[in-house]
């Protein structure tokens, strides 16, 4: 591992993994760099990247001397941002995706709140720049029990671990599981079981930028079997809500790999929109097993190219 470094003791380290990022990374660090709020550090991580992300990076290093890189073997983007925490100086640390960007003044508006928590979420734009896009707010709210927030905001379905400035001393001790997709699904859980403060707010923006070759647009069963495991084995409170985004990955993974259930069924209130009520009151009458051939039967029906 080769690291260029010519910068420390700030507020805030924002590390930034970089892999086949050619297009988008211009964008991305200068989305930080032209920031209003300036007490910070860029880690930028070159996970073996083959193309001329490695070289561009050494290139930013030479302009802002807030900027350091750490060029390292492949490793996944675990490895990168394990990397990243390692080498972080500052008192917080954030993360952004090297295919995405931040508003401008986004720091400037977040960073006074730290002095009221140890985790904080801003909004997200969500798949920005395709048909799906989707804006993802939150009310200024400050929680005292993780298993509340996780629940109230339906944390489950934003684990990313971008959209937040985390207090650096939450990672002591806990880093992204290497060779695991979904890494943020098993690990947001692991920092909120130590019962931060948290807060949420409707300030800052977070562009996560539609690409077709992500990991959960192109997710199989092996890949989905790692994110229900994520959600099993959270130990995160699971409302009726959470139950059924957890059974949608098992009909999923047990219609891409055969596996047998490992969901525990499990009497659901009929809530949310009809489909939520007819996919609770089905399972309620005919169980999981049941489900999940009833699910794997519609699709063969709908797509026989899948069986």
């Amino acid at each position: 591992m080769q690291i260029i470094s010519y910068f420390c003791g700030v507020k805030l380290s924002i590390v930034i993994p970089v892999y086949r990022v050619e297009a988008t990374l211009d964008r991305c660090i200068e989305s930080v760099v032209g920031q209003s709020f300036a007490d910070f550090e860029v880690v930028l991580v070159d996970d073996g990247s083959p193309d001329r992300c490695p070289g561009k990076c050494d290139e930013w290093a030479v302009k802002d001397r807030r900027i350091s890189v750490i060029h390292q073997a492949n490793g996944g983007l675990s490895a990168a941002r394990n990397a990243g925490i390692a080498a972080a100086q500052g008192e917080y640390i954030t993360f952004i995706d090297s295919d995405d960007y931040i508003a401008p003044d986004t720091l400037k508006e977040l960073m006074p709140l730290m002095e009221q928590c140890d985790l904080l979420e801003y909004p997200v734009w969500q798949y920005y720049g395709s048909p799906r896009q989707k804006y993802l707010n939150f009310k200024h709210k400050t929680y005292a029990d993780s298993n509340v927030y996780w629940t109230e905001t339906q944390a489950y379905c934003h684990t990313y671990a971008w959209n937040k400035i985390y207090r650096r001393q939450l990672f002591d001790g806990i880093r992204f599981p290497e060779g695991k997709l979904f890494e943020d699904v098993y690990t947001l859980p692991r920092i909120l079981h130590l019962q931060p403060r948290i807060m949420t707010t409707d300030r800052g923006t977070y562009f996560y930028c539609d690409n077709k070759q992500g990991i959960t647009a192109t997710a199989k069963g092996d890949e989905l079997r790692m994110l229900l495991d994520a959600h099993l084995s959270s130990g995160m409170p699971m409302d009726d809500q959470y139950y059924l985004k957890i059974l949608n990955i098992q009909m999923d993974v047990c219609e891409l790999t055969g596996d047998e259930p490992r969901l525990t069924r499990r009497y659901v209130k009929p809530i949310g929109n009809i489909k939520q009520r007819l996919k609770a009151l089905t399972l309620n009458l005919l169980g999981i097993k049941l489900i999940c051939k009833i699910n794997k039967l519609i699709h063969r029906i709908k797509n026989p190219s899948r069986s």
